[in-house]
C-alpha cells in the first residue's frame, strides 16, 4: 500500500461506495459540501484525511447516511473493550418498553436514594468511563421505571426526572462509543420523561441533547434554532438567577456556539461564547450553599474557555485557538473533569498539527489519551489526527532518506516507490 494508512483509505472507499449506490457524480458530492471534484477524488483514494467533524457530518448528510456508516463506528477492540455493547442492548430493550408494565422484583427505592446513584454516574461521566456507565444503567432504568409506576405526585415526577437523567447518561456514553440507535432512542425517551418530571428545566436539557444529535446530519441552522427554543423556555428562570437554569442557559449557548462554528459563522459563534461567559460569571457570583447539579451539566468558566478554543478549531483557525489557550487560566482548566480536559487536549493536538508542530501535537494527543483513554481512543477526530501525524512523519522521514540516498548514490531507489 502507498503512504496512506488502511483505515484512512477505507473511509474513502466507504464514501465512494455510498456515492455510487446513489448514482451521484463526484462533482455533485463536492458541490454539496462546498468542495471540488478533485478534492472528493482524493478523499475517496485515501489521500486526504477527514479530521473535522463538520466535514464528516456534511459528507454523510449529502450521502443520506449516518456519519458512523462512513467511519465504521463503533470501532472494534478487544473482547473486554467491546463488552459495553451487551449493556447497550439491555438499555435499548428497557427504553423500548417505556410504556409497558416494568419488570422489577421487589420494592423500588425512593427517589432520594436513586438520585444518589446519579451522583455516582456523574463521577463516571467526568472520568469518561463510558462502558461502566452503560453497565450501570439497565438496572437503574428498570428500578426508576418501577418507581414511576407505583408512586404518584412529587415522587412520581422525581422518578421521571431520574429516568430522563439516566437517558442523558446513556446518550453521552453512546455518543462517545459510537452507537447511533442508542443515541436516538435515549434522546427520545429523555424528552418523554422530561415532560412528565415536573422539572421546568428538564425539557431544555432534553433539547440540549437533541442539538447534539442534529450535528450528525449537519443541520447547523436547525440545531441553533432548537437551542434558541430551549433558551426561550428557561429564560424567565435564568433572569431570576435560578442556579440550574443558569447552568442550562450557559450550556445551551455553548451548543449554539459550536453549531455556528460548524456553519462557519464566526461572529455568531463568538457571540454565543460571550453569552455563555456571562452565564458563567453569574453562576460564580452566586452566594449560598452548593447547588446539587441534578441535570449533570459540566458548566463553568473553564468549560466556556475550552469551548472558545474548540470553536476556533472547528473553523480551522489554529492561530486563534492557540492564542486563546495561552490566555486561558490554568486553574480553571485544571478544575475541569478528565472527560472535558481530554477533549480539549485533542483540540489542541489538531491546532498544533495545523500550525506545523507535530511533536507538540503528538504530546497533546498522548496527554488526552492519559486523561480519558476510552473517549480518545474511540473518537474519530483523535484517530484522524493520529493518522495525519503518522503520515506526516513518514513523509518527512522518507524525503530525508531520499536525499541521503541520492547523496550516497544508492541504486535501490525502488525503496521509495
Amino acid at each position: 500500500m502507498p503512504h496512506e494508512l488502511e483505515e484512512q483509505e477505507a473511509i474513502g472507499l466507504r464514501i465512494k461506495r455510498r456515492r455510487l449506490e446513489l448514482g451521484m457524480p463526484q462533482a455533485d458530492l463536492g458541490a454539496a459540501v462546498d468542495k471540488t471534484q478533485g478534492w472528493i477524488s482524493k478523499v475517496e483514494k485515501g489521500r486526504i484525511e477527514l479530521d473535522r467533524a463538520s466535514l464528516i457530518n456534511s459528507i454523510a448528510a449529502a450521502l443520506h447516511c449516518h456519519p458512523n456508516d462512513l467511519i465504521d463506528r463503533p470501532y472494534g477492540g478487544t473482547v473486554r473493550e467491546d463488552q459495553w455493547q451487551a449493556a447497550a442492548a439491555s438499555i435499548l430493550r428497557e427504553l423500548r418498553r417505556y410504556d409497558l408494565t416494568p419488570v422489577f422484583n421487589g420494592t423500588p427505592r425512593s427517589s432520594t436514594a436513586l438520585w444518589q446513584d446519579m451522583k455516582r454516574l456523574h463521577r463516571l461521566r467526568d472520568s469518561a468511563a463510558n462502558s461502566a456507565i452503560l453497565r450501570s444503567l439497565p438496572d437503574l432504568l428498570r428500578e426508576t421505571h418501577a418507581l414511576a409506576e407505583v408512586s404518584s405526585g412529587h415522587e412520581q415526577e422525581e422518578a421521571f426526572g431520574i429516568y430522563a437523567v439516566c437517558c442523558k447518561f446513556a446518550h453521552t456514553a453512546a455518543h462517545a462509543l459510537g452507537h447511533p440507535e442508542l443515541i436516538a432512542t435515549s434522546c427520545e425517551r429523555a424528552s418523554w420523561a422530561a415532560r412528565l418530571s415536573g422539572d421546568p428545566i428538564m425539557p431544555a436539557i432534553a433539547d440540549w441533547m437533541r442539538v447534539w444529535d442534529m450535528w450528525a446530519t449537519a443541520d447547523w441552522a436547525d440545531s441553533t434554532a432548537l437551542a434558541d427554543k430551549a433558551l426561550r423556555g428557561i429564560e424567565s428562570y435564568y433572569e431570576q438567577g435560578e442556579p440550574l437554569a443558569v447552568r442550562a442557559w450557559g450550556s445551551l449557548q455553548l451548543r449554539a456556539a459550536v453549531s455556528a462554528a460548524r456553519a462557519n459563522n464566526s461572529p455568531e459563534a463568538y457571540h454565543r461564547i460571550g453569552l455563555a461567559k456571562q452565564a458563567s460569571k453569574r453562576a460564580e457570583g452566586r452566594s449560598g450553599p452548593p447547588v446539587d447539579d441534578r441535570h449533570s451539566l459540566t458548566f463553568s468558566a473553564g468549560n466556556v474557555e475550552i469551548h472558545g478554543i474548540n470553536v476556533a478549531v472547528e473553523m480551522s483557525d489554529q492561530t486563534e485557538a492557540l492564542r486563546r489557550n495561552r490566555k486561558a487560566k490554568f486553574e480553571e482548566l485544571a478544575a475541569l473533569p478528565n472527560s472535558r480536559r481530554g477533549h480539549h487536549r485533542m483540540d489542541l493536538a489538531r491546532a498544533w498539527f495545523w500550525d506545523g508542530n507535530r511533536a507538540k501535537a503528538l504530546e497533546e494527543l498522548r496527554t488526552a489519551e492519559k486523561l480519558a483513554p476510552q473517549l480518545i481512543r474511540n473518537h474519530p477526530i483523535a484517530r484522524a489526527t493520529l493518522r495525519k501525524i503518522i503520515y506526516a512523519e513518514r513523509s518527512s522521514t522518507r524525503e530525508q532518506l531520499r536525499g541521503m540516498s541520492n547523496r550516497f548514490h544508492l541504486d535501490d531507489q525502488d525503496l521509495f516507490l
